[in-house]
């Protein structure tokens, strides 16, 4: 299978002001059913994988996370260079077809995430984001937005996206279950 571009995939990002906020949704759909993909996310550990390696994202939160409403994970990264401590709580825990995760502490005044997970006629997942945010910066906020915030999370769903088709397949370029194996032993 050659590079996965997000222009081949099954998959949008959209993002539009809502009120104060703002709200980034991204598709994608991917091959595999629901039943499988979910696992994947719901390993707070894997978005160490689909981030992109500027941001230096690390799980803070010491092995194995109990993954239900209530729970709280700690992650390091950098933001254009500077470090920061994000905290976020599991708000939702409905497994297999929904979850959401909203921050607590970390560069957003909101950020207010919901995963969702819905089987496709043929087999596979829709996976939907749906992003309620705003940056920190008060009156600032929408400048900020505009000069690079939202490129900046358009650009980490882009990559996750590709990372997720590469773990999980693109349809109409399904892989066999073997090569997803070795996929993931090389990721």
């Amino acid at each position: 299978m050659g590079a996965i571009r997000f222009e081949d995939l099954d998959a949008s990002i959209s993002v539009a002001p809502e009120g104060r906020y703002w709200v980034l949704t991204c598709l994608q759909t991917v091959p595999t059913p629901v039943e499988e993909l979910f696992p994947f996310f719901a390993d707070a550990y894997n978005l160490e994988e689909i981030t992109p390696g500027m941001l230096n994202f690390e799980v803070l939160t010491p092995k194995p996370i109990d993954m239900k409403a209530g729970a709280l994970i700690d992650y390091r990264l950098r933001v254009r260079g500077v470090p920061i401590r994000w905290k976020t709580e599991i708000a939702v825990w409905d497994p297999p077809r929904r979850f959401v995760d909203q921050q607590l502490k970390g560069p957003y005044e909101r950020w207010h995430h919901t995963h969702t997970f819905e089987p496709t006629p043929e087999g596979g997942t829709l996976c939907t984001d749906r992003v309620e945010y705003r940056p920190i910066g008060g009156p600032l906020a929408s400048i900020a937005n505009a000069l690079f915030v939202q490129r900046d999370v358009m650009g980490i769903f882009k990559h996750r996206t590709i990372k997720i088709a590469e773990r999980f397949g693109v349809p109409g370029r399904e892989l066999q279950r073997e090569e997803r194996e070795v996929s993931r032993s090389v990721l």
